[in-house]
């Protein structure tokens, strides 16, 4: 039996996908950056449906930058990148660069659910794919622009003394911005490198490479030119994977403006020459088919509000206790936050003054999902202190929020918004309604009582920063 779903597959920030099979179940991790805990595990049934199981990063470096230690200082945008997932004899792995501290770190597990191991590797692979030959010798690809295929040693630790080490492909220099993002397979005897780019010009492509042997020369082909109908905003960065039943699919993402960057997914099959004809007529379907789960197992929603999943090992709540829809932003700072002072309800205490929200400690957060958000927050201002502020945000680089704030002993309402290249943009906080021509509906209510109530409605151009 089939199953029909629209695209994007899910609705929210799920970057970088790097989705696998096992048996019949289908795996995804996803790029988390400077969130805490790190690098979303997600599990299906059917390609369609996807609920967390893990996170396989605790946090990717105690450094300042990740901690947030003082202003200016900050991870945004770097952190924990482009996850490679695999599974090899009995041992997963998750091989991703951090650009912060320029390093490359392995996570390894004998569960997908976890507990996951972190250890650093000799060199640094940029947007590395990680793959495993028939005869269980490791690569992997890696690159921006200039893609190379380094094979590593059999710990798994850096590079193999005498190993394959080569340059497989150069992009135009005159690419608005070159191969990256790429994933090594192997089919009917073929190998197989996904990667996508920016053409002088022209919006994000995917493009695929394909070789008899990892030493001889790869041929390259534009696999997928489409922004399905979004703005010009294309579909790429992403791979493919095969059902049980030999059925093949790729999947990419896509970027959303305030939502993030989406994954999404075709209908794959392989040319006579080789090379994969995906989507329908070198599109992406606006709907896609999938085998049905031969379980009927259910999947746990990827929003939620309860806070504690479990209690550690000393009976406490840490970051790592949390539902796993909930993260913070950067590394926390523990003893400025709580679930056990008051039951039932997230305490948050200053610590320190921020200039703004981006800089501030112990933001806790959830995606929100498109193309409708609602969310509502409760909010106790009664222990709050002069300059403190305690409300609901639309977090991003251009962010909003409305929040109760205390100012020479009163309590006040306060709505404010953060200015990117002049202008003011918003996005949803208490709902949001994304539509076709890129405008965000937003609708704020702050509620007193019973009785009182303050309503904010506003139509502005969507951003993502």
């Amino acid at each position: 039996m089939m199953i029909t779903s629209t695209n994007p597959m899910v609705y929210t920030d799920f970057p970088d996908p790097d989705i696998i099979r096992v048996g019949g179940v289908y795996y995804m991790a996803t790029t988390t950056m400077h969130f805490t805990p790190g690098c979303d595990i997600l599990r299906s049934y059917d390609l369609v449906h996807w609920e967390f199981i893990a996170h396989a990063l605790n946090i990717v470096a105690d450094t300042p930058e990740e901690r947030l230690e003082c202003e200016g200082a900050n991870a945004y945008g770097r952190g924990m990148w482009a996850p490679s997932l695999r599974y090899h004899r009995g041992t997963w792995y998750v091989l991703f660069a951090a650009n912060d501290t320029h390093t490359s770190y392995l996570l390894t597990a004998d569960d997908p659910c976890g507990p996951w191991r972190k250890r650093e590797l000799d060199g640094f692979y940029h947007d590395s794919g990680l793959f495993f030959d028939d005869d269980d010798r490791a690569y992997v690809v890696y690159g921006q622009s200039t893609l190379r295929i380094t094979e590593l040693n059999p710990e798994l630790s850096g590079p193999m003394p005498g190993g394959l080490d080569r340059v497989i492909a150069q992009d135009d220099p005159q690419a608005d911005l070159g191969y990256e993002g790429s994933h090594l397979y192997k089919h009917d005897g073929r190998y197989y490198v996904f990667t996508c780019h920016f053409p002088q010009g022209k919006g994000k492509t995917e493009a695929c490479l394909i070789a008899e042997s990892l030493d001889g020369a790869f041929e390259v082909r534009e696999i997928i030119d489409d922004d399905l109908s979004f703005h010009g905003y294309g579909v790429a960065q992403g791979g493919m994977v095969d059902t049980p039943d030999g059925d093949w699919y790729a999947f990419m993402m896509q970027d959303r403006g305030g939502v993030g960057r989406v994954p999404t997914l075709m209908p794959m099959r392989f040319g006579e020459d080789g090379f994969p004809v995906i989507g329908e007529n070198g599109k992406v379907p606006q709907s896609v088919s999938v085998p049905a789960a031969s379980c009927a197992e259910p999947v746990t929603p990827i929003n939620g509000s309860e806070f504690i999943a479990r209690h550690n090992a000393e009976g406490g709540v840490d970051a790592n206790c949390l539902q796993p829809y909930w993260q913070f932003n950067h590394i926390t700072h523990d003893e400025y936050w709580s679930l056990t002072e008051r039951p039932g309800a997230f305490r948050l205490h200053s610590g320190r003054i921020s200039s703004n929200l981006n800089h501030a400690w112990n933001t806790l957060t959830q995606r929100t999902m498109g193309p409708v958000t609602v969310a509502e927050v409760t909010v106790d201002a009664s222990t709050l202190h002069d300059g403190d502020f305690a409300g609901l945000a639309a977090f991003q680089g251009c962010y909003s929020y409305i929040a109760l704030t205390r100012r020479n002993g009163r309590t006040m309402l306060t709505v404010q918004y953060k200015e990117v290249f002049g202008c003011i943009f918003w996005i949803y906080i208490l709902s949001v309604n994304v539509n076709q021509t890129n405008v965000t509906c937003c609708d704020y209510i702050f509620c007193l009582n019973d009785l009182y109530h303050f309503c904010l409605s506003i139509t502005l151009d969507l951003h993502h920063g």
